[in-house]
This record gives structure tokens, sequence and C-alpha cells, in this order.
């Protein structure tokens, strides 16, 4: 047992070859933020993200990968995506559209789709969202 065997874990995507390339980013440090609907959530009755929480980050084997912690959360409309955020996500990313789009295909996934229990779940400008920015406090 570990200090950090009881912090809650860090899922990011779905098991798969965007969690890897994600996870990935998080360990060499081009990604510093990521975005969650809101919905997601309230779909897991989890409450938002609060800064100075810490998380183990789990890769698509569910084995702990790293410790980040929270350093800023906001709440803001998808329309409203900063620039800096998306390029921060670590994906490559050049422009919010390019984020959107990418997103987008995420969102509107059947994978995604059947987690919030809704096959017509869609977003549009107004959708909630949690931006979240991090850094990484240990590789494990």
């Amino acid at each position: 047992m570990n200090e950090y065997d009881d912090l809650p874990r860090s899922e990011f995507a779905f098991p798969g070859p965007l969690r890897d390339r994600l996870v990935s980013a998080i360990l060499d440090g081009s990604k510093t933020s990521t975005s969650s609907i809101a919905a997601e959530y309230e779909r897991e009755d989890e409450p938002f993200p609060q800064v100075g929480a810490r998380q183990v980050v789990v890769d698509s084997d569910k084995e702990a990968v790293a410790v980040i912690e929270t350093t800023a959360v906001q709440h803001v409309r998808l329309a409203l995506i900063p620039l800096a955020h998306a390029r921060d996500e670590g994906e490559g990313y050049s422009t919010v559209a390019e984020w959107r789009d990418g997103h987008e295909r995420f969102w509107h996934s059947e994978e995604m789709r059947n987690f919030l229990g809704d096959p017509f779940f869609t977003v549009n400008d107004d959708t909630m969202m949690v931006l979240e920015r991090f850094r990484v406090i240990e590789i494990l």
C-alpha cells in the first residue's frame, strides 16, 4: 500500500488507443488540461473537480501511471472554449474549431452515448463544459 492508494482514479476517454495517446501526452507533459461535459459528472453522480484535488491517472489496463493535481477549474458553455485550453489538451489542435470537431466525434460516439444512457445525445453551443487544468505530481 502506498500514499496514493486512497486517491480517486482518473480515466481519460475510454480504454483503447485514444486513452493511450492521452496518457502518453500527460506523461510527456504536453497535456495539461482536459474537458468534460458537465452531464458526465451528473451521470456518475460525481462532484465537479476542485482545485488542489489529486487523482491517480490510469492507463487502458487500469494500471496507475501518474498522480495529477487540479490547478484550475472553469465551467463554460461549449461556444466559449478558449484557444489556450484547446492547445493545452496536448492533442495537436491549433484552433478551437479543430478541437471541437475532434471532441464532437468522441461525444457523439456510440460509446459515449451508451455511457450517458442517451442514444441521441448531442452537444451544442450551450452545452455546459468543465475545463480542468492539472499538473503531474509524480509519475508512477
